[in-house]
């Protein structure tokens, strides 16, 4: 092209766009297309300019498409940022007429989303949610693929990454008015998800279940099949298929913070017996091998999840969760330790398990319960169950008691520090110590709650909600610890243990309410932890292998 100045290269290409402009078959006006793509190589304020002719006219000569194309990307990656800008903004409109192009422009812009200039990022994301507008399906679809999954895993992390965030700031904020039509739409994108869910890290299944969920597909009025979709999805991250390996952290990570996220649906009717079976044959015998943390964390979800336990279920699980309270229940007066939350899981499980299937206890506790059923087994003597069962209930309230009565004494002596504290800090310290106090006096006071009714030989199974969990919200009823929050500094519940040895009044003291009882709230659960046990690019549920690290807890 003749060397003109920029002004006259301005010149030329209003010239060609005026012409195009005006003609009634642009198809016939080759070469002042052919004009703008060449004048699209020079100078920089005609590089933008071209940037907008070159995408306007685009329709109208399909024979230059290549060449118009590839003259558009090389304005796409100019060093000028405004170039790059302009070129970015017109990328959508060589979709208008050619719909098979917007994977390709989908590619090209994925590519960008992590420049460093606020200007050019956002000329991106409205390209992006201008392609979603014009075909959301194709759009979808072109995206997803740069979340990969294990069959066509992602190449590029960092693309990965920013696609995800793309994603979930942009396009599932405005699911309403993109998703149409709403039920083929919300299935395509379900679909699109449950494939990508087969290699991800724990933040981000969290973060796409929560999306499924707030889809009217799975909502309130979906049918039972819906909601046993979305657990085959959680099972599936679980990896209840595989062997399990107590030193596999990783894994039981991930199925702790599934079986959680399942509780909604599990609430809402769908079957949790492939979970319940998976614990109760693998992660039940070796609960002791289990991390701290990750111990009560197991026993709140199981609490949580016995309510809505079928009777066959109830009977399967019922003699672990027995060994299990006998184990954590203090026996006799040897100084053993004893795990208030343990306890208090341990009884709120048995007792919705039991009221399901009553006489299933009689061969376990030594109760006498008659259904008229064989499994009664009334004709056997069960006596020494009982007296050992009951024993261990008589030292649990004794020592609950005793604890009720030094909490309430702490609670005493933290109101009159709290009256003399002078800086924020120490204010700060004594509402936390007030705070684990009062929950666990909750705690103590359901243990009492429960234990109560098992002393009978035929004894009244709690299987309503008329226990509090001591971890979830206090309720407006509760005494006076309504109002309070769950402790924020809380550990784990493998430090909600006190011992009998050394009742001294200061000890104990410090080391029930500064100490034992930081385990009484939602300790780490189903929020930071990733997928992966070597699939795809083994995206571990804490992170995703070397390249990032991720968490997933509640």
């Amino acid at each position: 092209m003749a060397d003109y100045s920029e002004a006259a290269y301005i010149e030329k290409l209003y010239e060609y766009g005026e012409q195009l402009n005006s003609a009634k078959d642009k198809s016939q006006n080759v070469s002042d297309y052919k004009g703008i793509i060449e004048t699209a190589k020079t100078s920089v304020k005609a590089k933008q300019l071209a940037a907008q002719f070159i995408p306007k006219f685009y329709k109208y000569f399909p024979a230059l498409s290549g060449a118009a194309l590839d003259v558009h990307l090389d304005l796409v990656e100019a060093e000028e940022l405004g170039v790059r800008v302009q070129a970015i903004r017109g990328l959508p409109l060589f979709c208008k007429d050619a719909p098979d192009n917007i994977g390709k422009m989908v590619d090209i812009l994925v590519q960008i989303l992590g420049s460093e200039e606020f200007v050019e990022r956002d000329a991106v994301h409205k390209a992006l949610m201008s392609l979603l507008r014009q075909d959301v399906k194709a759009s979808l679809t072109a995206l997803f693929k740069h979340i990969g999954s294990v069959e066509e895993p992602s190449t590029d992390d960092t693309i990965r990454e920013k696609v995800i965030n793309f994603v979930r700031d942009k396009v599932f904020p405005i699911k309403a008015e993109l998703l149409k039509p709403q039920e083929e739409m919300e299935r395509h994108i379900t679909d699109l998800i449950k494939k990508s869910l087969e290699d991800v890290t724990g933040i981000e299944f969290r973060m796409f279940m929560d999306f499924l969920k707030s889809l009217s597909l799975f909502g309130e009025q979906a049918p039972a099949e819906r909601m046993k979709e979305l657990i085959g999805i959680i099972e599936g991250q679980a990896d209840l298929d595989a062997q399990f390996n107590v030193s596999d952290a990783d894994h039981i990570d991930r199925l702790i913070s599934c079986l959680h996220m399942a509780l909604p649906f599990v609430v809402r009717g769908a079957s949790s017996n492939k979970f319940l079976n998976y614990i109760n044959k693998y992660i039940i015998p070796v609960f002791d091998q289990l991390p701290g943390e990750r111990k009560v964390d197991l026993l709140r979800s199981l609490a949580e999840f016995s309510p809505y336990t079928t009777p066959q279920d109830s009977r399967q699980m019922l003699p672990s969760i027995v060994q299990l309270l006998k184990k954590y229940m203090t026996w006799k007066k040897t100084g053993e330790e004893m795990n208030f939350t343990y306890v208090e899981c341990l009884l709120y499980t048995f007792h919705h398990l039991a009221h399901k299937v009553p006489n299933a206890t009689n061969s376990l506790c030594g109760y006498k319960i008659v259904t008229g059923q064989p499994s009664d087994r009334l004709g056997e003597d069960f006596s020494e169950l009982y007296n050992d069962f009951t024993e261990r209930l008589n030292n649990v309230e004794e020592f609950t008691r005793a604890t009720i009565k030094k909490l309430t004494q702490g609670m005493d002596e933290n109101n009159k520090s709290m009256a003399g504290a002078k800086t924020d800090e120490e204010k700060e310290k004594i509402k936390t110590k007030k705070q684990n106090a009062t929950t666990g006096l909750r705690t103590c006071n359901n243990i009492l709650s429960m234990t109560k009714p098992l002393h009978a030989k035929v004894p009244s199974f709690i299987g309503d909600k008329r226990i509090n969990l001591s971890w979830k919200e206090v309720t407006k009823t509760a005494p006076a610890a309504a109002g309070t929050k769950r402790p924020a500094s809380a550990a784990n519940g493998a430090n909600n243990i006190v011992s009998k040895k050394g009742r001294g009044a200061g000890s104990f003291q410090n080391q029930l309410v500064n100490r034992a009882l930081e385990g009484l709230s939602l300790g780490g659960r189903a929020g930071t932890r990733g997928r992966g046990r070597g699939r795809g690019n083994g995206r571990g549920w804490a992170g995703r292998g070397s390249s990032r690290g991720k968490g997933y807890h509640r």
